[in-house]
């Protein structure tokens, strides 16, 4: 099991090419990539559009560990859902990559951006915002206000990104996403439902000269480990997990 599995109740980690101008949709083109991918994974077998131009190919979801890809308009993903190890998603994804300039006509110049997702699900029944406050705080100049009497939290969802290069092309987000609504604090009533903590490692722009995907792929790898291990795991991953815990 990966190394970061243990951190909450399911870990996915996502590549996504965005790309300037639209991918082909042709039925031989797309059936082919998918055909392609297949090949490495047999257990892709389940293929089907979602919308007029977006087509997934993915494995049964049943198993708890799962890999997909899609294809949209402008778009290439490829995913990863609970892998045995962060190798076993990165080859699939490099697979992908690898197959988008000759299957798919992408150029490094057509890029748009790169991002690498790791992605961290927390299960909770109750109010997803008053358990990040309490796990993680509250920004201090804002903390006042969750003195006024009767007051509850409808949204905290805290998020920063930061460029980590002079022209802001390789940004790295962390980002949390929760899912209570209004009714569910008007009238009590929660579902158990995910927390969701994003570490993106995204970089803007076509790439450089010589440059392949693989090549980006490969420093945004190690750019998002670098954020994960040294800044998210002991400072939100943990917190959000005990808080959950005590509950």
């Amino acid at each position: 099991m990966n190394r970061y599995a243990s951190l909450s109740d399911d870990f996915y980690l996502n590549v996504n090419l965005n790309t300037e101008m639209e991918l082909p949709s042709s039925r031989e083109v797309v059936l082919h990539f998918a055909e392609q991918m297949q090949k490495r994974y047999p257990e892709m077998r389940n293929f089907y559009a979602r919308d007029r131009n977006d087509f997934i190919l993915e494995e049964d979801k049943d198993k708890g560990s799962y890999r997909w890809c899609s294809i949209e308009p402008r778009r290439l993903s490829s995913g990863h859902v609970n892998p045995e190890s962060i190798d076993d998603a990165l080859e699939q994804h490099r697979r992908a990559l690898e197959l988008a300039p000759y299957e798919l006509s992408v150029s490094p110049l057509d890029c748009e951006a790169l991002d690498l997702l790791w992605g961290f699900d927390f299960s909770f029944r109750g109010n997803h915002n008053q358990l990040v406050a309490e796990a993680l705080g509250v920004c201090p100049a804002l903390e006042k206000l969750t003195t006024i009497p009767g007051a509850s939290f409808v949204t905290h969802e805290p998020s920063v990104t930061l460029a980590l290069d002079e022209e802001c092309r390789m940004q790295c987000r962390v980002g949390v996403e929760t899912r209570t609504t209004p009714y569910n604090i008007r009238t009590g009533e929660y579902q158990e439902d995910q927390v969701s903590v994003y570490v993106t490692a995204r970089r803007y722009g076509s790439l450089d000269p010589g440059q392949t995907f693989l090549d980006a792929l490969d420093d945004l790898s190690d750019l998002a480990g670098e954020v994960l291990d040294n800044y998210v795991i002991e400072s939100v991953l943990e917190p959000l997990a005990r808080t959950i815990s005590m509950h």
